[in-house]
């Protein structure tokens, strides 16, 4: 009994709707689009519960039969898009592009919805079914890759932070690219390089200048291939060398 009390509640471990009261007119699910529709649109801090109540045209307290606080709507909103994975690939072939291709996957999930990052980092670790399938899923495409069960969750982890560093950063490139919105150069790679080597060339900072002078001129940005490269980089090293 005591374990039974103890035991963190979410909104997953109640019912969608009491048994009492009149027949429900909407689903969480249609719920929780309402709301994603509404952060897309216009940022997370949009997202209350008289605004998205305003959006489906019903009164605050009807939603709450549904969704007992903004919390938990937060945590519907998460794992909605955790769901827009697609997990369906069969796992044991090559771990590395299969891991690869989940974090392609988890990159592009934020860029869609870029208030994601700064809801998980509010929100903490709060695993919905789908996100507890993607954990699993991911756990499953490691089972032929070296390491143990810690690093496996240490990489995961890793390929998670670097899908919302690199989603954090797109909308700024994107931006850059575009003439009618680009105001400076910092948005410009070339600009941003030929600062960097004007600065080196002064002679202050002599392991700069050595580094640039050896890695020659960068190659044009290409994002997904940078992303790639990292991870192909630091997932075999994670789990093939350091301390368990």
């Amino acid at each position: 009994m005591a374990d039974r009390e103890t035991r963190p509640t979410t909104v997953w471990s109640r019912p969608e709707r009491g048994a009492r009261g009149p027949a429900p007119e909407r689903s969480r699910a249609q719920i929780t689009a309402a709301a994603l529709a509404l952060a897309d649109a216009e940022g997370l801090a949009a997202v209350s519960m008289r605004a998205l109540a305003q959006r489906l045209g019903t009164g605050p307290a009807s939603l709450y039969r549904y969704v007992g606080s903004r919390d938990e709507l937060l945590d519907l909103m998460a794992d909605a898009v955790a769901g827009e994975l697609d997990l369906s690939g069969p796992t044991g072939g090559d771990w590395l592009d299969d891991l690869v291709g989940l974090a392609l996957q988890s990159r592009d999930a934020h860029v869609r919805h870029p208030w994601l990052a700064d809801l998980n980092d509010r929100r903490g670790e709060v695993l919905g079914p789908h996100a507890i399938d993607y954990l699993d899923h991911a756990l499953g495409i490691l089972v032929p890759a070296p390491g143990t069960a810690g690093q496996k969750l240490e990489a995961i982890g890793l390929l998670g932070g670097l899908a919302v560093l690199f989603a954090r950063r797109e909308p700024a490139a994107t931006t850059a690219g575009d003439p009618s919105t680009a105001t400076t150069s910092a948005g410009d790679p070339a600009a941003r390089a030929a600062h960097l080597a004007a600065v080196a060339a002064e002679g202050r900072h002599p392991h700069l200048l050595a580094a640039l002078t050896a890695a020659g001129a960068p190659p044009p940005a290409d994002r997904d291939a940078l992303f790639v490269r990292l991870l192909r980089r630091l997932l075999p090293a994670m789990l093939g060398q350091g301390e368990p």
